[in-house]
């Protein structure tokens, strides 16, 4: 049978619809936010998969909620477009037999790099000199003075694809790396290379402080003002993971009390944010707009990643990347009822 794959206006890069088109894995269905809702529910309806673009970019009416699964009975999986999951109802999704899947290593690189980069950004005052040059012709120099990465410890919380290679190019620049992670194991942290402290041991210790951890609900605020209190005042703490996972009134009181030497956030509770964000006052805070991960070479590879693992869903192959692998077996039967195929038994 003919399985149709949603998406609103466009893949992170038009390599997906190159390869599943060579594949003959599905037909293609574009929709547009603009779009008549109805016109593009009555497609959503029939609709085998769905892939959804970042949730920054997309409205909420179009999440993977239970609303909109129970609205979708020809549903198979549903993907997202990076790593990032914390929008789609996964208790839903499994009880209805449908995958969940995202695209999780394919951001890594450019993740990672963004946060190498802020920390040399900070570490060197570069954002504080640019910005007084702008404001001053009359600069001097010895006011900003700055710091080498080299003998820093940079603390990572969550020892992912991200994290592991945060540890790698930080020990490039001659760094240690530390990370807590609660669940991986020992031989993990030694492969990956970073040692393993306790939450509390890595935020009173580290120079650098770089959140890499998902957004669930044990994470939600896990970065709170008791954090805070046990950093180092010469200390940087960067956040590239999810908005929430961090208290932001609590880091701006951090910066304001001068606790903390600087920051640089990449994400936040509510997105776009405003130039009123308790955050934008501060000459030593970096801003960036939830692209860390938005570069050429990981649009491609977010782009390939989810169209390679789409087709393998329609081939009834288990993907690689699922995330709630408890609905296997449900799944099967949904596969078999609705394509008249069998799905793999692993």
């Amino acid at each position: 049978m003919t399985k149709t794959l949603v998406y609103f206006e466009q893949w992170m890069d038009p390599v997906a619809e190159e390869i599943v088109a060579a594949e003959h894995a599905a037909r293609l269905e574009r929709l547009s936010f603009g779009g008549d809702p109805a016109a593009n529910w009555s497609v959503l309806e029939r609709a085998h998969g769905y892939q959804m673009l970042p949730a920054t970019e997309t409205p909420e009416i179009w999440y993977p909620t239970r609303q909109f699964i129970e609205r979708c009975p020809n549903l198979l999986a549903v993907s997202s477009t990076g790593a990032g999951f914390d929008t789609f109802d996964v208790d839903a999704c499994t009880e209805h037999g449908v995958l969940v899947v995202n695209n999780s290593g394919a951001n890594s690189v450019s993740v990672a790099q963004h946060v190498i980069g802020v920390a040399l950004v900070l570490l060197k005052q570069i954002a504080q000199t640019d910005k007084a040059h702008r404001r001053d012709v009359r600069v001097d120099r010895m006011n900003y003075i700055g710091s080498e990465l080299t003998g820093k410890v940079v603390g990572i919380v969550g020892l992912g694809n991200i994290g592991r290679l945060v540890a790698g190019y930080a020990k490039v620049f001659g760094a240690r790396a530390i990370a807590y992670d609660p669940y991986i194991t020992d031989a993990d942290f030694a492969e990956r290379g970073a040692e393993k402290v306790d939450f509390t041991t890595l935020f009173r210790e580290s120079d650098v402080v770089s959140i890499n951890c998902p957004l669930t609900d044990e994470t939600r605020n896990m970065v709170d003002a008791r954090a805070f209190g046990l950093m180092k005042p010469t200390a940087y703490f960067i956040t590239t993971a999810r908005g929430g996972i961090t208290d932001e009134a609590a880091l701006a009181a951090a910066l304001a009390e001068r606790r903390l030497a600087g920051a640089g956030v990449d994400v936040f509770l509510r997105e776009p944010i405003g130039r009123d964000h308790p955050l934008a006052r501060f000459d030593n805070v970096l801003l960036s707009p939830h692209n860390a991960g938005v570069t050429h070479e990981c649009n491609y590879n977010m782009a390939k990643a989810a169209a390679e693992q789409w087709c393998a869903i329609f081939r009834g192959e288990r993907p690689p990347r699922l995330k709630n692998p408890a609905v296997w077996e449900r799944y099967r039967q949904r596969y078999a009822r609705i394509t008249g195929q069998a799905a793999s038994e692993e």
